[in-house]
């Protein structure tokens, strides 16, 4: 039988879980998949929750696990797509476009993914740069260079209405 959760573990879940599905549907562009992403990132938070806890920020760890849990879908989905053609006779796997539709997703999908981390962290999670430096494990410096060149690509996809549109999503 296990121990009931700690009060204070429920509220974190509950109140970082939109967070979580908000700032992953974006860096994604699939809402189903950041669903599924943020409960990930929650259970590990349950698993760890007593070191979890008395992290400066519990939030933002909860966030780069999340962060770290899509990339590695990404190289999964990356692998299959090299290695069905190997193992089929026909080589003609499509995957369905999950971005279509939302401009802004769209263009935050074509970003590098660095690129797309550090908007994410920054300008939809709300992230100050030394944060979002922490949390990518990258000097400030970086991050204020990641986010001018994310910026000035999403101004040349969007124009100048970017930052409004990401910073509102």
């Amino acid at each position: 039988m296990q121990a009931a959760a700690p009060p204070e573990l429920a509220v974190f879940c509950d109140r970082e879980y939109r967070r979580l599905v908000g700032a992953l549907g974006l860096y994604c562009g699939d809402r189903d998949l950041a669903e599924d992403l943020a409960q990930e990132a929650l259970v590990r938070v349950c698993q760890h929750w007593p070191q979890v806890k008395e992290m400066a920020s519990p939030g933002a760890w909860a966030h780069r696990v999340a962060i770290n849990l899509a990339n590695s879908h990404y190289r999964r989905r990356a692998l299959h797509r090299r290695v069905t053609p190997l193992i089929t006779e026909r080589g003609d796997h499509h995957d369905a476009d999950v971005a279509a539709g939302v401009d802004v997703r769209r263009a935050l999908l074509a970003l590098r993914p660095r690129y797309r981390t550090a908007v994410v962290l920054r300008y939809y999670l709300g992230h100050s740069t030394r944060e979002t430096a922490g949390l990518m494990g990258v000097p400030e410096g970086t991050v204020k260079s990641l986010l001018h060149r994310a910026v000035g690509q999403l101004r040349d996809a969007l124009g100048d209405r970017v930052l409004e549109e990401v910073t509102d999503a």
